[in-house]
């Protein structure tokens, strides 16, 4: 493609050599970069791509993108200043592609917890009822139903483009996505026209990346903030920041709710470690899914069906066929007659919410936690999740999660830091995450349920820049 044709909607601020170069492929890692490729430097949060625009010279780069102009010139090589490199990626990386959002029907997903299960709720269904869809979640991503595995919630802007390309060539009419802040604030959905987006809560996480409570709003607010005029933005009103999320976009708002007046409202009628019955508007329908948080998360979903005009009562069909996402409340019998659930929940609302569906559900046995903190992120939630599992849990032990670069005994000494001399009683440390669940199932007996937090889906422990294979699910089940 001609550098003329991808610049033909992009803003630049100054131009130095040819526009009439033939751009092989578009690259923002120097080391990637092949003869005839265009690097676009951009300026992340740990490396500054403007450091190794020489090196993708020396690697045959041919246009360089910046923010800065570099004092040194190189005659065969055209330079293009813009604002803001990081936005320009996405945009070029959506004109290289072809514009493939343009193909598609898009619906993000943002907010602290919930993301991954409306998404991934909203591709079963769609997939079940005859529709050809695509996902990009934190578990898989999928075009068509084939997989493509997953290393980030949302992908690099380049990843992302090139995902939607596939899709939009092989039909798919609807995809849904996850939209986590970090993708946000670091423009790597630049370049994709949203058709509908959907809040689910906020509540403290990443507050390593995004040092204030209130960035962290703010990023997912500017998601909502650019929505075309032609989308919709679907808030949950029972989250006290729900319509502020909402309140500058251009977008059709429609709520959701459990507990006050909103466009789509439900409520829980029986709940059991097998499901639940919800009334939704005036249907009944029982779902696999367990929890009030996952009434919302089932409301949601009802909500885009209905915001798409799809036929009700297929869609209440649909949704009673489900089955939970891969690590997400997902809930076994034990030999001994006690229940493991898997969890993801790794803040202290995910961990409350789940702590407390699982005392609402079983009133009689006792609640086992095995919850760790992961390394090298928010030390801050810690001794707030330390907090929450001791004062919900009758037997808490404390393990790793994925540990990164720090000690998991550091890790587990600031989770012991939020609990008093009396709470620490109850508190278990093991720092062997497998021993830790072992030895929680060996206590457990008929009817206790214990839930085993943080990891929910993934397959691996990060252990000092190596992932180690590590499953609980297999541990449970062995």
């Amino acid at each position: 493609m001609l550098l003329t044709d991808l610049i033909a909607e992009i803003s630049t601020i100054k131009i130095i050599g040819s526009e009439n170069v033939d751009i092989k492929n578009i690259c923002s890692d120097s080391r990637k970069v092949t003869e005839g490729d265009l690097f676009v430097a951009v300026k992340g949060v740990a490396v500054d791509g403007h450091a190794y625009i020489n090196t993708a010279i020396k690697n045959g780069a041919k246009v360089i993108f910046c923010q800065d102009i570099p004092s040194e010139i190189k005659p065969e090589v055209t330079y293009v200043q813009v604002e803001d490199s990081a936005e320009c990626l996405g945009l070029l990386a959506s004109a290289y592609y072809d514009y493939p959002s343009e193909k598609l029907i898009i619906i993000g997903v943002t907010g602290t917890n919930g993301k991954t299960t409306i998404a991934t709720l909203l591709y079963e269904l769609y997939k079940e009822l005859g529709y050809k869809v695509g996902l990009l979640s934190t578990v898989c991503n999928y075009i068509n139903g084939r997989p493509i595995p997953s290393t980030h919630t949302t992908p690099d802007a380049l990843s992302l483009q090139k995902l939607l390309a596939e899709m939009a060539e092989e039909r798919c009419y609807y995809v849904f996505m996850e939209v986590s802040s970090h993708s946000v604030d670091q423009k790597r959905i630049a370049g994709i026209n949203f058709d509908g987006a959907i809040f689910t809560n906020i509540t403290r996480d990443h507050l390593d990346y995004h040092k204030t409570f209130s960035n962290y709003i703010k990023a997912k607010q500017d998601f909502f903030t650019n929505l075309p005029i032609h989308a919709f933005a679907l808030t949950n009103v029972d989250d006290k920041n729900g319509k502020i999320i909402t309140q500058n976009t251009n977008a059709n708002v429609y709520t959701y709710s459990l507990e006050t007046h909103a466009n789509f409202r439900a409520k829980v009628l029986e709940e059991s470690m097998d499901g639940m019955l919800l009334k939704i508007e005036n249907n009944e329908l029982y779902v696999r899914l367990i929890g009030h948080f996952n009434a919302y998360n089932i409301l949601a979903v009802y909500g885009v069906t209905k915001i798409l005009r799809t036929p009700t009562e297929k869609v209440l069909l649909a949704l009673s066929n489900l089955k939970p996402v891969n690590g997400r409340f997902e809930c076994y019998r034990l030999k001994n007659g006690a229940c493991a659930v898997i969890d993801y929940a790794h803040t202290p609302d995910a961990l409350e919410n789940v702590l407390n569906t699982v005392k609402q559900i079983n009133k009689t046995g006792k609640t086992i936690c095995v919850v760790g903190c992961g390394g090298n992120r928010d030390k801050g939630k810690r001794p707030m999740m330390a907090k929450i599992a001791v004062k919900l849990s009758n037997e808490v032990f404390f393990t790793s999660d994925n540990p990164r670069d720090e000690e998991v005994k550091d890790i587990i000494n600031d989770m012991l830091a939020g609990l008093t001399e009396d709470e620490r009683m109850n508190v278990t440390c093991i720092e062997d995450r497998k021993e830790a669940i072992l030895e929680a199932c060996n206590i457990a007996e008929k009817g206790d349920v214990i839930l085993i937090a943080g990891k929910g889906h993934e397959t691996y422990q990060e252990i000092k820049g190596v992932k180690h294979h590590f499953d609980d699910k297999e541990i449970i089940l062995s």
